[in-house]
């Protein structure tokens, strides 16, 4: 995984194996919620091993269903676009799974919610059984392969499909194949370039900012609303505005205008 400040983590047989150096140091979120101060080898590994402990990250005994965590996440949003029939399915990637195409709003939040950028994963046969193998991409290896989950989504009926997304090229490749049949979610966007921050701008339908300084530069311009103070989140089409407002209204919140409190260093 990327974790916390987009340090590289490893995980094998539910311990803990590899640190490296997180490339930001303070996030607002964590902060609120975990109380961390600064990433560091000590609070990676110690939050890390919670999210072992408490809920089985990348181990059988995995919880899949959680109500919402985060007011604002992507997938809150995602979860909510479920539960109103924005959409039909979410192709997310999970740690046991890979890449799946989900239709429960408590599964997406319990599969997307709990974790951060995975980057590769192993299959856990437990949590593929319990979400279903026709839901799976790829149930022997559990590769992640967003393009292809949506293309699967399609093949099994549904008619509108939320994808997450974590590069500008993924994103182009999806909206250009299935144009707005498609509702593109970019994550885990710390370290996008201007120009792929400007490609997301062009493709996606909501955007979170997490500890990006280009995302945020060129939102200044091109955001139709932002939700969020700490870590913003904003939408970048109409039908991303329409979604983000819908949650903004269920929340009994109104958009926000300015950021404070932000993630340290912008990267």
């Amino acid at each position: 995984m990327e974790a916390l400040g987009k340090s590289r983590v490893v995980i094998e047989d539910g311990k803990v194996v590899e640190i490296g150096e997180p490339k930001v140091k303070y996030c607002p979120l964590f902060k609120k919620y975990r109380n961390i101060d600064e990433f560091n080898e000590h609070t990676i590994r110690e939050n890390i091993e919670y999210r072992i402990s408490h809920f089985g990250m990348c181990t059988e005994s995995r919880h899949i269903r959680m109500k919402d965590f985060l007011s604002f996440g992507i997938s809150e949003l995602l979860s909510m676009a479920l539960t109103v029939n924005i959409i039909d399915a979410a192709v997310i990637a999970a740690d046991g799974t890979g890449t799946c195409i989900i239709d429960d709003p408590e599964i997406v939040q319990g599969l997307g919610g709990r974790i951060s950028g995975i980057v590769e994963t192993e299959p856990i046969d437990r949590i593929i059984d319990e979400i279903g193998k026709d839901r799976v991409l790829d149930p022997v290896r559990a590769s992640i392969d967003q393009f292809a989950g949506v293309a699967k989504a399609f093949a099994m009926g549904c008619g509108k499909v939320g994808v997450t997304i974590t590069k500008a090229d993924d994103a182009d490749l999806i909206r250009n194949a299935f144009g707005r049949s498609v509702v593109v979610f970019a994550v885990h966007t710390t370290g996008t370039s201007r120009k792929d921050a400007e490609r997301m701008f062009d493709s996606c339908d909501v955007i979170t900012a997490c500890a990006s300084e280009h995302i945020r530069d060129v939102a200044k311009e091109r955001a139709l609303l932002q939700a969020g103070t700490k870590v913003p989140v904003y939408a970048s089409s109409e039908l991303g505005k329409e979604i983000m407002t819908l949650k903004l209204r269920e929340l009994g919140k109104e958009p926000s205008t300015m950021e404070e409190d932000r993630p340290s260093p912008l990267n």
